[in-house]
């Protein structure tokens, strides 16, 4: 079974899905024969390259004090053992950091690099438009790091990043999480578990 994960660096339901999907994965008897593939989307493709911090977005963006939904995210993450630390988030254009997945994905360490983003921006208040944390990302996950930093420094992956965000399009993906079991069922949101173990046990029989 083939599951790709739609989902993008600075989405805080995506960081709650990814534990809660990787729990489902772990009560599933067939885990071993499932491939994870993370592909890219932008919840905010015209971001700028200098950060600003994540409160100032989500005040714009929403009308509301920010601690008003920083709060009820924070908790839903600590149920999933996540801490969220959204005002020392950095909010910046992640197309650098969908290059970077897609690098670590040609090397067979994609699902650790997603995790380092992900706990780079929402606990540690990283920047992720910043090369030098992204090369620090990629080589504690494993990739070889004069071999990544050439690649940052280049425009390897970038028509390949476009052309897989022009494929979520293509497919409908408007909000993320987004789960493609197969390449044809979809389940959209943070689901729980159980909803997505149950979603894997019907494929995997058939269903």
């Amino acid at each position: 079974m083939k599951v790709e994960i739609y989902s993008d660096v600075v989405c805080p339901w995506c960081y709650i899905g990814k534990r809660r999907f990787e729990k489902a994965l772990a009560a599933f008897p067939g885990a071993a024969e499932v491939e994870v593939v993370y592909r890219p989307f932008q919840l905010n493709p015209g971001a700028s390259e200098v950060g600003e911090p994540s409160a100032k977005v989500y005040e714009r963006k929403f009308g509301r004090p920010a601690q008003s939904i920083f709060g009820p995210l924070t908790e839903a993450a600590a149920a999933e053992g996540i801490t969220f630390r959204l005002d020392d988030a950095v909010a910046v254009n992640t197309f650098s950091a969908h290059r970077l997945i897609w690098f670590a994905g040609q090397r067979g360490h994609q699902s650790a690099v997603k995790e380092g983003l992900l706990a780079h921006y929402f606990t540690d208040g990283g920047d992720l438009g910043d090369h030098a944390a992204l090369t620090e990302i990629g080589t504690a996950a494993g990739l070889d790091r004069a071999e990544l930093a050439a690649f940052l420094a280049s425009q390897d992956g970038v028509k390949e990043v476009r052309a897989e965000l022009a494929e979520a399009a293509r497919l409908g993906v408007t909000s993320v999480p987004t789960f493609v079991f197969d390449g044809e069922l979809a389940v959209q949101g943070a689901q729980s578990p159980e909803l997505l173990l149950e979603v894997m046990t019907k494929i995997a029989a058939g269903a």
